[in-house]
């Protein structure tokens, strides 16, 4: 097929565009700049340089390019600094999942295009009750943190518009695979920890799977909502002290609900104690997909361990320069 991929320079976009290729397609990745639509020719992808929120240019492309399928993967998380008010960290994705898909979805319309495939989120999403693990049939939280609830929002706008229109939204969980991972300095620099009983259950994917589980979505027939998930939900308490010595990391520390609560607010609380694992059993059976990194515990130890520190002589090490130099600055 000729594939239009929204957002082909991204963590998955790039793994997407392989993948696709490797599988016979023709792809077509668009970016923001020049300069990542160069990373996307050398991966073998005809390169676009576009603004997913300007719907006259997404008109423009799509009707181009003539694609038979659309995959939606833009997001604005590279380099993103959080901070307590997820809403405000996640603002600028949030209208790529409203205003975005809406874009793409009316240029989908016009052109023909029966296939779209989109990226939403799986992990701390589903109503904080009952069962640890969710299935897609599941209730999402009705109630979600307050700075949370625009991007709660948008991920609801997402998934229905994209099923709604005979696509299929693929709720991923927490990516993890690539050596500049936002997850690996703070739990490095022992600014993650466990809070309260560290109950909070998170899903995890690897990048790669992830990617496959597109590539097998945009090859279905048929409309629906996916976790694609591996095969492992666990709490933080579990999950956390394992990645921190994968990365050569001291344990992390321990703080209670009320001084995370004025750290980092309730939202970083409601997922390190309340939040609720999704189950990958429909993507499964449906899709066919089965992570080849079917859970984070040796996912972490394939994906990190190249760059996890080692002691020579009494001196810290990582066989990444450019994490090694972070790797100084740790507590």
């Amino acid at each position: 097929m000729r594939v239009f991929i929204a957002g082909a320079s991204g963590a998955i976009g790039t793994r997407l565009v392989t993948q696709l290729i490797d599988r016979g397609h023709e792809v077509f990745g668009s970016s923001r700049s020049a300069g990542s639509g160069e990373r996307v020719r050398a991966l073998g992808a005809q390169p676009i340089v576009l603004d997913v929120l300007d719907a006259g240019a997404v008109r423009e492309a799509v009707l181009d390019v003539e694609p038979e399928a659309i995959v939606h993967q833009a997001t604005a998380l590279a380099d993103v600094r959080f901070s307590r008010n997820l809403d405000r960290t996640f603002a600028q994705t949030n209208r790529l999942r409203t205003e975005g898909t809406d874009a793409l979805l009316a240029a989908a319309r016009e052109a023909g295009v029966r296939r779209f495939v989109a990226q939403s989120f799986a992990s701390a999403r589903y109503a904080r009750e009952g069962g640890s693990v969710k299935t897609e049939d599941d209730p999402l939280d009705p109630s979600p943190v307050a700075s949370t609830r625009e991007t709660n929002a948008a991920m609801r706008y997402l998934d229905e518009a994209v099923a709604d229109a005979g696509g299929v939204a693929l709720r991923y969980g927490g990516f993890y695979g690539a050596h500049n991972d936002g997850l690996l300095e703070p739990v490095r620099r022992r600014q993650f920890p466990v809070v309260g009983d560290g109950g909070g259950v998170s899903s995890f994917v690897h990048l790669d799977d992830a990617a496959a589980a597109t590539v097998l979505a945009l090859e279905h027939d048929g409309a629906g909502v996916y976790n694609v998930v591996d095969d492992e939900p666990a709490a933080v308490r579990e999950w956390l002290p394992v990645l921190a010595r994968v990365l050569g990391a001291k344990p992390p520390r321990h703080v209670p609900r009320w001084l995370a609560r004025l750290a980092a607010g309730d939202a970083a609380v409601m997922m390190g104690t309340e939040s609720r694992g999704a189950s990958n059993a429909k993507a499964k059976r449906e899709l066919g997909w089965a992570p080849r990194h079917s859970s984070w515990r040796h996912g972490f130890v394939t994906a990190y361990a190249s760059i996890a520190p080692t002691t020579e002589g009494g001196v810290s090490h990582t066989s990444s320069p450019r994490l090694a130099a972070k790797a100084g600055h740790r507590s």
